[in-house]
């Protein structure tokens, strides 16, 4: 724990970690097209640091149009390759490949009914507050991530297992996981509304 601050310890004490921690970690996003991009940079995180990409995010959102699933949608070959041959981003053939077909899952879903209002019905609207004291009571998991995660690969979403999509929750906001200490903590569950 920042001694100083209270500030959850997982950021550790850089100062892009930390900013990303103060501003946009654990607050409620409502938008669905930035809830997609969330959503795609957890995926392109598996196996990797949140760090690696929270580095690399501009270079992503350069390389991915501003992630635009209406643009994305429509991506073939010519673009995979333009993706792989793209050094500012992870280079996973079967991500990239992955992003493309979760845009066209968003347009159906977004089409159909609202993505955020989709993903927001997982936690019935409203963000989860867990309480949290210290890290060791954290989850990697939940059974609500779980339940996400399936509908995820149900839609045709890859790279979403229950750890992903429960990381997803925490950055989204439909999780509040600052710590009690955490000044955040009460900012972000004042959002909650």
């Amino acid at each position: 724990m920042d001694q100083e601050n209270g500030r959850c310890p997982w950021c550790g004490t850089d100062p892009l970690y930390v900013a990303y921690h103060d501003q946009e970690w654990g607050v409620p996003e409502r938008d669905s097209r930035a809830l997609w991009e969330m959503l795609i940079l957890e995926g392109f995180q598996a196996g990797l640091s949140w760090y690696t990409i929270l580095k690399r995010r501009e270079n992503f959102r350069a390389a991915f149009r501003g992630f635009d699933p209406g643009q994305i949608a429509g991506w073939g070959e010519d673009e995979v390759t333009r993706l792989l041959a793209d050094p500012g981003i992870i280079r996973h053939r079967g991500k990239i490949e992955g992003t493309i077909r979760a845009a066209r899952a968003f347009q159906e879903i977004e089409a159909r009914e609202g993505f955020s209002g989709w993903i927001w019905g997982h936690v019935d609207g409203r963000p989860v507050q867990t309480g949290l004291a210290s890290m060791a009571g954290a989850q990697a998991q939940t059974p609500g991530s779980v339940i996400l995660s399936k509908t995820l690969k149900q839609a045709g979403f890859g790279y979403c297992g229950p750890v992903i999509t429960y990381a997803f929750m925490q950055a989204a906001g439909l999780v509040n996981d600052h710590l009690l200490s955490c000044p955040r903590h009460a900012d972000v569950a004042a959002m909650a509304g």
